[in-house]
């Protein structure tokens, strides 16, 4: 029996407190159809949209769950297989090296390290050298010889170029005729002073007697006076006259005192300008020396800035431009920005190995020379300076500045 033939059935049946009773007046049916019709119903059903929420959740579940066991390999598992897969690449690096001549010849001892183990961190960096010169002039002039050629080595004192010297050799013509004169000035007051305090003195004494003797007169003369010998006209005339002389016997004692006290004067005075004159010229000569530029330290030429011909300026210069850069390229650095989260792993006199990306079979010795005091807070990094211990023969030959470079840091300090 289907579904509709059940259907066109139930309206004939009555349900009561103990069951379901089929109505026996309409078509004679006993007891026996309650049992049959109750088996022929169906079993309830299970609704759609019941059995699609249930799969709905389980399939977040089942992502969810695949979700944490991803992150739990990416963040727990994958990095020691990283490392475990550098290590790796750095023995089969390291094999090359071995078999390689070139490396054989250049850094045995960097591949020995490498081979010890240990390796702590790679990281990518840019050849500087440790210190880099602007050769500039320290006078003004035209440049009349230049001897700057990119790449050529010098020695410390060697000349790089020359100034127009005319116009720092007339100032020390200046300062020498301003010192003679100076000299000579001095040698009048130390030479003719004596005989003017000599002629002061005597001309004293001389005053000194006259007066003697014009008081002896104006006192004989009062004498006669009183007696009525002698005139009051004598008698005045003899009294000025003494009077008259010790006055200039007055003066000239001023004036002798004026002459020693400024003799001393005098000769410091002159001596003063004896020494200004020499400073004079002392500068003069220093700035005539300044025509020849010389190289301050043995080096390379790494950038020309001046031609034979320009005029420089020391003031135009101000340490931002220069006739010539230069550096020592046997004194070399790596310099490099580790990060933060990596740079617990680093410290000074930290054994590194270093690869220059251009030439990757050279490896050369190294080591943390500094880290530097204040971080990059744009990159979150520390800046961190390599010293590269570079063979004599391969100075300037391999490793140049701006070159970029793989330094590998190892756990172990430099002997």
């Amino acid at each position: 029996m289907d579904r509709s033939q059940l259907a066109a059935l139930e309206p004939r049946l009555e349900r009561d407190g103990a069951g379901i009773r089929v109505d026996p007046g309409r078509d004679g049916t006993g007891p026996g159809l309650r049992d049959r019709v109750a088996s022929l119903r169906l079993p309830p059903q299970i609704t759609g949209a019941s059995g699609g929420s249930r799969a709905a959740w389980l399939l977040c579940l089942l992502f969810a769950a695949s979700t944490a066991v991803l992150t739990y390999l990416v963040a727990v598992r994958m990095p020691p297989r990283a490392a475990a897969t550098d290590q790796i690449a750095s023995r089969e690096a390291v094999a090359d090296a071995r078999t390689s001549p070139a490396s054989d010849t250049a850094t045995p001892r960097a591949a020995e390290a490498t081979a010890a183990g240990g390796l702590v961190l790679d990281a990518k960096g840019y050849i500087i050298p440790a210190r880099q010169i602007l050769v500039s002039p320290e006078v003004s002039g035209r440049i009349i010889e230049l001897n700057v050629v990119e790449g050529k080595r010098v020695t410390k004192g060697e000349v790089l170029a020359r100034l127009d010297p005319k116009d720092f050799q007339d100032d020390v013509d200046r300062a020498q005729a301003a010192l003679e004169l100076a000299q000579h000035r001095l040698s009048e007051i130390e030479t003719s002073r004596p005989e003017e305090l000599g002629a002061a003195q005597a001309e004293l004494a001389e005053a000194d007697a006259q007066r003697f003797q014009l008081e002896a007169e104006w006192k004989r003369a009062e004498e006669l006076r009183r007696q009525n010998v002698v005139s009051i006209q004598d008698y005045e005339l003899a009294e000025s006259k003494f009077r008259a002389m010790d006055q200039r016997v007055t003066k000239l004692r001023y004036a002798l005192k004026l002459i020693e006290s400024s003799r001393a004067k005098r000769i410091a005075a002159a001596k003063a300008e004896v020494g200004q004159a020499k400073a004079e010229l002392s500068k003069a000569q220093w700035r005539l020396s300044k025509c020849t530029i010389v190289a301050p330290i043995t080096g390379t030429i790494l950038k020309k800035n001046a031609e034979e011909g320009n005029l420089v300026n020391p003031i135009a210069f101000n340490g931002s431009y220069s006739l010539c850069d230069m550096a020592n390229l046997a004194d070399l650095e790596v310099e490099m920005s580790i990060p933060e989260r990596e740079i617990a792993k680093v410290f000074c006199d930290q054994k590194c190995t270093i690869r220059s990306e251009a030439y990757p079979d050279r490896v050369y010795d190294g080591f943390v020379s500094r880290l530097m005091p204040i971080a990059d807070r744009g990159k979150g990094a520390v800046p961190v300076r390599v010293k590269v211990l570079v063979p004599p023969e391969e100075e300037g030959v391999y490793l140049k500045p701006e070159m970029g470079a793989i330094v590998s840091f190892y756990r172990e300090k430099r002997k």
